[in-house]
């Protein structure tokens, strides 16, 4: 079996290794057993063998075939927030701003900010946009891709782990890997690329621990190097320090990233040199001092020295890359029974759902997992299940004896599924998740090992035939990419997720909430208001809820529950800006200007860059007679944000009713460089071109106007006026009679069209 690049020499080393621990006695025992092959681990395994290539086309093939539909889906949850609404990812943006900002685009400084720091996705979305701007196609095709990759590395990763001798099992596994279920939020929500891109490289980081291992023994049989600058610190320093740089490449994709160091170190212990020095701390944990002593008299010279070398390595690598994510951040720090209890009960959870992937869901926050609050709640059984079954995984990974190098299989799943969910398990900070499935992706391939382990156990113990095992892995297998291809077409569009939320976690606020906002996006309001009445009463806290159910009744004309609402949500959040702005709506309606005022300013503070606030604070200027404040808090918004078409025409009709006809003009032809496609801009420079009698002009923005808008009325209306004074009677009566098309009861078209009739003696009944 030739498995190529980084695992294939690797691989024979270790077994060379084993195989003279088997036949300690000269070297003629050594002689008979390199010209006896020695037998497969994974011979009873019901699998055929395939060369590497094929196997990597395979392991690709099922993973693409699982999530290609997702091709064709949206900007979906949170690709709304990390990727349209973030500037981060656009050109005109500076790229430094990637280093200085979280996933979501805000300053890592700021007190709202998520301290997520993944500038190297953020930079792969940035590249994306390049492409093709917000098509979500591209950004699917390159998730696919990723997850095709990272499949297919994971087949090396696992030639690796079960050796040259178990090529039916590497397959095996890498095939779960690439089709489990629980990869569906990765994938197919294109924010999961951190999980993607992070897990490629966490696999490169440990393939280059591998390679720095197996120098590391050359180089102490072989001095000599063919160059000086290796000479002088050794290949396998070389991979060391490429492990280090891939550790820091992943921990930049996504913060999960550092585990790989864990991982590296698990290897180095259970399965590096034939696992002998794990199986010496094994023995000396079990109480076998006399065996352990023995065991450790057999590591071959300088075999625990390069090992606390490499150890050293790690370390230091991975409290440098802690220190400098804390100083790049500024970070700070971060019932006590019951908390446990709950911490274990989401471990029991997150067990499960890489187990039987059935119930899965886009949040997992806010009621969908209620908390234990006694010992009367019968989710405290799932507890003792947790840590029995860990306990007995962990018994027959230190079983020594026969069988030994499958209880080395048993260690490293364990090791290669608990050390990457370490980040989430609350136990070194808190994080902002219950449970979510894409920081699973990673502790896949521990249970994918712990899953083909056991299928050669079962094979070995007689008590299921081969046939019937064989059977059982396909249909597993189908069933996998079936419910990956379900999954995937619920990710397609914000409906169609958030509908799926309802039966996994229908006491889920979020879920309420966001359905609600699909339902408002889509004109129903009356589905929206009911989600987010359910919302908050499932959450009462929830501000987000409150504040769009109180935009939707103050567009109703509920003015006194929206004013409730949103008072309510500032006093809940204060920085919460959206809010504040909304509530100065409301009080501007309600006549109440001075807290209106204050209201808008309020959120200016806690949102700097805010040109709607300034839209709106500029509307309330005008209603309160200052022209002045009003075209400069505009002209504010309009610096901020160009594309703000209102605060234009707010402008462009303020100057024109004073009598400031050219900075009118001007304002408009300002507008018009940002905005050449907006009807309203070319309609109110129209008039104000026509009041000049600069008739020729006026025409042409009133026609451009009528074609970017042909339905609206108005446009069809003033261009008649234009004719009607230009004389140009025939082609006024036409614009009147089609605006009247388009809105029979349009009164100043009736007026005009009436005098114009009169005026040219055609006067109809």
């Amino acid at each position: 079996m030739v498995c190529g690049g980084w695992c294939g020499s690797w691989d024979g080393e270790q077994h060379n290794l084993q195989e003279r621990e088997a036949s300690p006695r000269g070297a003629s025992s050594c002689k008979a057993g390199q010209n006896t092959p020695l037998p497969s681990w994974d011979q009873d395994v019901p699998a055929p063998e395939l060369p590497y290539l094929m196997a990597a086309l395979l392991v690709g093939l099922c993973a693409g075939l699982c999530f290609v539909n997702s091709l064709f889906g949206d900007f979906v949850f949170d690709d709304s927030e990390a990727i349209v609404n973030n500037n981060d990812i656009r050109g005109e943006t500076p790229l430094s701003n990637l280093f200085h900002n979280d996933f979501w685009g805000t300053r890592l400084t700021h007190p709202s900010s998520h301290k997520s720091y993944r500038p190297l996705t953020v930079l792969s979305f940035r590249i994306n946009y390049s492409w093709g701007a917000l098509d979500p196609f591209s950004y699917h095709a390159v998730n696919i891709v990723l997850h095709c990759l990272v499949s297919i590395m994971s087949l090396r990763v696992f030639y690796v782990v079960f050796g040259s001798r178990a090529p039916r099992a590497a397959v095996l596994a890498a095939i779960l890997f690439a089709t489990h279920p629980i990869h569906t939020e990765a994938v197919s929500g294109i924010v999961g690329r951190a999980d993607l891109l992070c897990a490629l490289f966490v696999f490169v980081a440990f393939l280059s621990y591998v390679r720095a291992v197996k120098q590391a023994s050359e180089e102490a049989a072989n001095r000599k190097q063919s160059c000086r600058w290796l000479r002088r610190c050794g290949q396998s320093n070389v991979y060391l320090m490429l492990t280090a740089a891939a550790t820091a490449t992943a921990m930049l994709c996504k913060e999960v990233g550092i585990t790989a160091l864990g991982v590296c170190s698990a290897y180095d212990i259970i399965l590096a040199h034939g696992g002998v020095i794990g199986r010496t701390v094994i023995l000396l944990v079990l109480g076998h001092s006399t065996r352990a002593v023995s065991s450790w008299r057999s590591i071959p010279d300088g075999v625990v020295r390069r090992m606390v070398w490499r150890h050293v390595v790690l370390m230091v690598t991975g409290v440098g890359l802690l220190v400098a994510r804390w100083v790049v951040m500024g970070s700070t720090v971060p019932s006590v029974v019951f908390r446990s209890l709950n911490y274990q009960y989401t471990y029991s959870m997150n067990a499960l759902l890489l187990i039987l992937p059935i119930w899965l869901c886009f949040d997992w926050s806010m009621g969908c997992v209620p908390v234990i609050v006694n010992f009367s709640d019968p989710r405290l059984l799932t507890l003792p299940v947790l840590w029995v079954s860990f306990v007995m995984l962990l018994r027959r990974g230190m079983a020594q004896g026969r069988g030994s190098q499958t209880s080395r299989f048993v260690l490293m799943g364990l090791a290669m599924g608990i050390v990457p969910f370490l980040p989430a398990t609350n136990l070194f900070f808190r994080v902002g998740f219950v449970i979510a499935e894409r920081v699973l992706y990673l502790p896949v391939v521990g249970v994918c090992i712990l899953v083909v382990t056991g299928m050669r156990e079962l094979c070995l113990a007689g008590h299921l035939g081969r046939r019937v095992i064989q059977a059982g892995y396909l249909v597993l297998v189908v069933v996998f990419i079936l419910r990956c291809q379900q999954r995937s077409r619920e990710w397609l569009t914000e409906k169609q997720l958030f509908n799926s939320g309802l039966d996994v976690c229908p006491l889920n606020a979020k879920v309420h909430y966001n359905i609600g906002k699909v339902a408002a996006d889509a004109g129903d309001v009356m589905e929206a208001v009911r989600r987010y009445r359910e919302a908050l009463r499932l959450n009462p806290d929830y501000d987000q809820a409150m504040n769009n159910l109180a935009n939707i009744l103050k567009d109703q004309g509920h003015l006194d529950e929206a004013l409730h609402l949103l008072q309510q949500a500032t006093t809940l959040r204060p920085d919460f800006a959206a809010a504040w702005m909304n509530l100065g709506i409301v009080q501007a309606s309600l006549g109440d200007h001075g807290s209106a005022e204050n209201s808008y300013l309020t959120a200016l503070s806690h949102r700097s860059v805010y040109p709607d606030c300034l839209y709106n604070l500029g509307n309330l200027y005008l209603e309160k007679g200052d022209h002045q404040a009003a075209l400069a808090t505009w002209t504010n918004a309009t610096t901020l944000k160009p594309s703000l078409a209102v605060a234009w025409t707010n402008m462009l009709i303020l100057l024109d009713s004073q009598g400031l006809y050219q900075p009118a003009i001007d304002i408009a032809d300002q507008a018009l460089k940002h905005l050449p496609n907006e009807p309203a801009l070319h309609f109110n420079l129209a008039n104000t071109l026509g009041k000049l009698n600069r008739y020729q002009e006026s025409e042409s923005h009133f026609l451009l106007a009528t074609t970017l808008d042909p339905t609206n009325a108005n446009y069809w209306a003033n261009l008649g006026v234009l004719y009607h004074r230009w004389r140009k009677y025939e082609q006024a009566q036409q614009s009147y009679v089609h605006a009247l098309r388009l809105n029979p009861t349009l009164r100043s078209a009736q007026d005009n069209l009436s005098m114009l009739l009169k005026a040219t003696g055609k006067i109809t009944r």
